[in-house]
């Protein structure tokens, strides 16, 4: 398939997908959904690829959907705004979770919308010092989507959650660093680099391990207690079963630098 609207390539494990729509601040259409899912399947098909890199292009990450692409005109028939969310955002939204290896988002300018809450459903997100997020949807009647009301509670708290949804005001990659909403906030010039060394390394770790790490972590947020300790217990047996966890335990032994496979 030949992508238009994004930018994607392979390299030494790492899968760099970057959104590419710059005069409309990489905002989804039709085609660019399209295209992304294309980009998610390849990713998980390949059993070269460790770790997913997600950002954008220009000086904008998203800003959610493209308006236009949406016929909203004065006369017009209602759209049905469920059928896009089932159809486009919410399967995003769960293949970036559920993907089976490490997801990194590097948030490079402002993320509004459905682009502020997209980088939340990825593992480790690092944002620029001149990006910034913004709940929009209050601004044109609507309510956070792409699994904005199921995160914001659970990562900056009710109080704070219910502000950036009502209020749809700016909050800076400094102050979602502050607030718990991202993992660091880095200066512009830095961010790609930052970013493509930490995708990098996670890379040549035990990433079989690590996507049973996100999987316990994700399910923690539902689970009882018991529940999660008998979660422990099935990934714990399944990790124990894997290559890497033979490998890293021979490369401590040996008092050699481990060759982690991925499986």
């Amino acid at each position: 398939m030949n992508f238009e609207h994004i930018l994607f390539s392979i390299e030494a494990g790492v899968a760099l997908l970057s959104l590419n729509r710059p005069d409309q601040l990489n905002s989804f259409n039709t085609q660019m959904h399209g295209e992304v899912k294309e980009a998610l399947k390849q990713v998980r098909q390949n059993p070269d690829v460790r770790v997913l890199l997600l950002t954008g292009e220009g000086r904008g990450f998203c800003a959610g959907q493209d308006l236009s692409d949406r016929n909203v005109a004065p006369g017009s028939a209602v759209p049905d705004l469920g059928e896009s969310i089932e159809k486009f955002y919410n399967p995003l939204i769960r293949q970036l979770r559920d993907l089976p290896m490490p997801v990194i988002c590097a948030v490079n300018g402002v993320a509004a919308g459905a682009g502020a809450n997209i980088p939340l459903a990825c593992d480790l997100v690092l944002a620029a010092r001149s990006a910034s997020f913004i709940q929009a949807f209050c601004k044109i009647g609507l309510i956070p989507d792409s699994g904005g009301t199921w995160t914001l509670p659970r990562l900056v708290g009710m109080a704070r959650a219910k502000a950036l949804a009502l209020l749809g005001n700016r909050l800076t990659a400094e102050q979602a660093e502050q607030w718990g909403l991202i993992y660091r906030c880095v200066e512009d010039a830095e961010l790609r680099d930052e970013a493509l060394k930490l995708a990098q390394h996670l890379a040549t770790q035990p990433t079989y391990g690590l996507a049973l790490i996100k999987r316990s972590l994700n399910a923690s947020l539902s689970n009882s207690f018991d529940e999660q300790l008998e979660l422990e217990r099935d990934l714990q047996r399944l990790a124990g079963r894997s290559e890497d966890y033979r490998e890293g335990v021979s490369a401590f032994m040996e008092k050699r630098t481990p060759s982690f496979k991925g499986r």
